[in-house]
């Protein structure tokens, strides 16, 4: 299994609104690809500045292609990700999941 680890940071003004969109546009997006087992979107506060981190879990590096694309070490974004983000990071993290338990 494999983990995916996305980071964006958000002018506090604009969070709220960005969350909304996490919850009703990316989580349903991303648990809709074949061989998603599941994503979570976190938020950390920072002053002026908000955290957002995704972390997704998939069956295996095919089904991170499905929906990252051939490149998946490159972030991918939505079209509506320009409005918010302070900046768009280019890459993304992923670690291959060697332990853990069910929640």
């Amino acid at each position: 299994m494999i983990a995916r680890f996305w980071h964006g940071r958000v002018p506090q003004e604009k969070a709220d609104r960005y969350a909304e969109y996490m919850r009703a546009v990316v989580l349903p997006d991303y648990r809709g690809v074949p061989g998603n087992r599941g994503a979570w979107c976190m938020r950390r506060d920072d002053g002026e500045i908000v955290h957002f981190e995704l972390l997704s879990f998939w069956d295996d590096v095919e089904a991170v292609k499905l929906f990252a694309g051939e490149d998946h070490e490159i972030a991918r974004y939505y079209d509506f990700d320009d409005l918010y983000l302070i900046e768009k990071e280019a890459h993304v993290l992923h670690y291959e999941v060697c332990a853990g338990t069910g929640v």
